[in-house]
């Protein structure tokens, strides 16, 4: 039995990788929503809630822990992402299940390229929210594989992915597009299939106390390339593209509290921010999904919606 915590663009992502495969899933969230498919069953219950939560993984071998907290905020992050984990790392123990989790770069030393070799250095708001629950996975007994994805994009990637709907919308529209940071540094992006895709087959290696892998990811592209390339598959002209500078987003910020948590992060998209996953790519017998490949499908699942 395959169980998946929440039923956000990842969490949705694997139920949906798995079905494809036929195999079935149960999908456990406080609404009891998910993806609608025979092969999924869809349960309501709080994974801070122990009695439910037990008795929704019975006979789990293997727990997709993939929910989001409320806000993108260090305030929210550090109030609910935590007590979630350590519940369901406890639940897990109990039922002998190994618990896979997706993973940010954010707690990892910047300097590019990102590998599962890089130092764990963040201390402070989100980034160090993900560097504490990276270390509460380390000391517990239950076994635990983090994968390691940049900035995801792709169908079902959700409104908020920078390399998705904000760029889709304008470009379709024959608007400028608003990327933050500085459009031309060099950015990893991960395809959201090659994210649930690698968390499946890294469910399936032998167990140990506590991996930490990279999910495929391909070359770089600068967020003007991202844009350009949309903008083909859209059979559209190049887009005017103007950035949303620092100082701004730290402004705004000020009075709006999502745009501050943007601005929290802007620095990875001011600078060069990419990862090297080859080794990760390796061990699990998986390569990212053919650049164009991508955007046509990150483009028509945008059309279709």
């Amino acid at each position: 039995m395959i169980v998946i915590t929440g039923a956000g663009p990842i969490g949705t992502t694997i139920a949906r990788t798995y079905v494809e495969q036929g195999v079935a899933v149960r999908v456990v969230t406080r609404s009891g929503s998910g993806l609608d498919h025979p092969l999924v069953e869809r349960i309501a219950a709080d994974v801070n809630d122990r009695a439910a939560l037990v008795a929704a993984a019975q006979g789990a071998t293997v727990i997709h822990h993939c929910v989001h907290a409320s806000a993108y905020l260090a305030d929210a992050w550090a109030r609910e992402l935590p007590a979630a984990e350590a519940a369901v790392l406890g639940v897990a123990e109990e039922v002998g299940a190994t618990v896979v989790f997706p993973e940010s770069l954010y707690a990892f030393d910047p300097a590019p390229p990102i590998t599962e070799r890089s130092a764990i250095v963040a201390t402070e708001g989100k980034r160090g929210i993900r560097t504490q629950l990276l270390a509460a996975r380390r000391a517990s007994s239950t076994p635990t594989i983090s994968v390691v994805a940049s900035d995801y994009f792709g169908p079902g990637a959700g409104i908020g992915a920078h390399a998705g709907e904000r760029m889709l919308g304008p470009i379709t529209q024959g608007k400028t597009v608003r990327p933050i940071g500085d459009a031309d540094q060099p950015h990893s992006w991960t395809y959201l299939p090659d994210l649930a895709a690698a968390m499946i087959a890294a469910s399936e290696l032998p167990t140990e106390d506590d991996r930490v892998l990279m999910a495929p990811t391909g070359s770089p592209r600068t967020q003007r390339e991202v844009a350009n390339d949309y903008a083909t598959a859209v059979g559209r002209p190049a887009p005017k593209v103007s950035t949303v500078r620092p100082g701004l987003l730290r402004l705004v910020g000020r009075f709006h509290r999502e745009t501050a948590g943007v601005a929290e992060m802007v620095e990875q998209f001011d600078r060069p921010f990419t990862m090297d996953s080859s080794a990760s790519e390796a061990l699990l017998g998986l390569s990212p999904t053919p650049w164009d490949v991508a955007v046509k499908a990150t483009v028509a699942d945008f059309l279709d919606a």
